[in-house]
């Protein structure tokens, strides 16, 4: 195990599905948590903000979402105290390559990394082999 939480933000049950089938099969996480939307999930994240044992090491975001896309979340994210800042990164994974949105989302430091969907185990494997999990 290299992180003891995932958590995935996305609105489609089907990524979530395979987001959570490769993260599973991968054996990256002790525990994974599946929100459907950025407001889901920083409620969430406020609701176990004071439990940095709980909170997420490693957040797989979609862009892409109703009410709040993944950016809105990550304008929230960096509100959190730093030291949950400094131990959650975030990953974004976009059915989205527009080098715009990848610029964009690489200028938030708690961004680590970001790739096209579908998630594969590949791609966990990058974020291993660079040092990141």
């Amino acid at each position: 195990m290299k992180v003891k939480h995932v958590l995935l933000i996305d609105d489609n049950d089907i990524d979530n599905y395979v987001n959570n089938h490769i993260i599973t099969k991968s054996k990256i996480a002790e525990k994974i948590t599946v929100k459907k939307s950025a407001i889901a999930a920083l409620e969430y994240l406020k609701s176990i903000e004071e439990n940095t044992i709980e909170f997420p090491g490693l957040i797989f975001l979609d862009i892409s979402m109703p009410i709040m896309d993944g950016f809105g979340f990550l304008e929230e994210i960096i509100k959190f105290p730093q030291t949950i800042e400094k131990q959650c990164a975030v990953v974004m994974l976009s059915s989205s390559d527009n080098p715009n949105d990848i610029k964009r989302a690489m200028n938030f430091e708690v961004v680590m990394d970001f790739f096209t969907k579908p998630l594969r185990i590949e791609m966990i494997e990058k974020l291993i082999e660079k040092g990141n999990l």
